[in-house]
């Protein structure tokens, strides 16, 4: 996501390299000698922050020291809008893209950092980005409005790992995880059989895996629910910590969104176009 972003605000004037790609789960990713040696060759270096990339916070501090600038993408984003889960206690929760207009600060942020090293292009890098929010913005206004078309008592979403705590806030749904906010944590058997409870008494009609997350489970939570008499299904794989392979609509932030909360919205019982907000969603749930 934060690659998308940076092609997205630097244009012309960057190469820009991501590291991690499609179905990498940045929790848990260690960076390769490979890796290094591209950082270090690096004029700049962009991350999510907000320790999202726990395991390569030391590299970015020691590239930092070498003199090559290091900047978190969250970082114009105030205390008082992110979110501390229980389970998470002393570190926000990272998933901040989940909600677009935290991620439309991002974009900023990335416009800013590149506009103060290349002060000879910092007008095109703000038009990039202004350009860029536009979209995002209408994103964000897709997002709000077809959530809200789905009726209030399934207005639920149950996934595989709890990133999407920022899009519930965002867009009035609630959310339930049987992993915590970090890949990292295990499901405790209570948890399951919380949301096992939840999903029968609810009448719940669907949930919904995640493309970096086993799983496991989800299908714990079906069988669960079939052991009490009732039947829910998949309702597709959600991106969560990553987005769809390059080169396709959902291997970019907009459609990496747009898939999402056109799913979402369908499978919950609510109204959106089969093809989402830009007609360009593969349909592959």
């Amino acid at each position: 996501m934060v690659t998308d972003i940076v092609k997205q605000v630097a244009g012309k004037h960057g190469d820009v390299e991501g590291l991690m790609g499609e179905g990498v789960d940045p929790h848990l990713y260690r960076p390769t000698r490979d890796d290094i040696q591209k950082l270090s060759q690096a004029q700049m270096i962009f991350y999510s922050g907000l320790m999202l990339e726990g395991r390569m916070g030391d590299s970015f501090a020691k590239l930092a020291r070498q003199g090559i600038p290091a900047y978190p993408v969250t970082e114009l984003l105030q205390q008082d809008y992110l979110m501390e889960p229980e389970e998470f206690e002393g570190h926000w929760d990272p998933h901040v893209w989940n909600d677009v207009s935290a991620w439309i600060s991002a974009v900023n942020a990335v416009a800013k950092a590149l506009g103060e090293f290349d002060k000879a292009n910092a007008e095109s890098y703000a038009k990039n980005a202004a350009a860029y929010t536009e979209q995002l913005t209408a994103l964000d206004e897709y997002a709000k409005k077809s959530i809200a078309t789905i009726p209030e008592k399934s207005r639920v979403l149950i996934t595989a790992h709890d990133a999407f705590g920022y899009f519930s806030r965002a867009y009035g749904i609630k959310v339930m995880a049987a992993q915590g906010v970090t890949t990292v944590s295990e499901a405790a058997i209570s948890d399951i059989n919380n949301i096992v409870d939840f999903v029968v008494k609810n009448k719940v009609g669907a949930i919904f895996v995640e493309n970096i997350v086993s799983d496991r489970n989800l299908k714990a939570i079906l069988e669960g629910a079939k052991a009490k008499g009732h039947s829910v299904e998949i309702g597709g794989t959600l991106f969560s910590d990553a987005m769809g392979a390059p080169g396709t609509y959902e291997g970019t932030y907009v459609g990496m969104v747009d898939h999402n909360v056109t799913l979402i919205t369908r499978k919950l019982g609510g109204e959106a176009p089969e093809k989402g907000l830009n007609g360009k969603l593969s349909l592959e749930e």
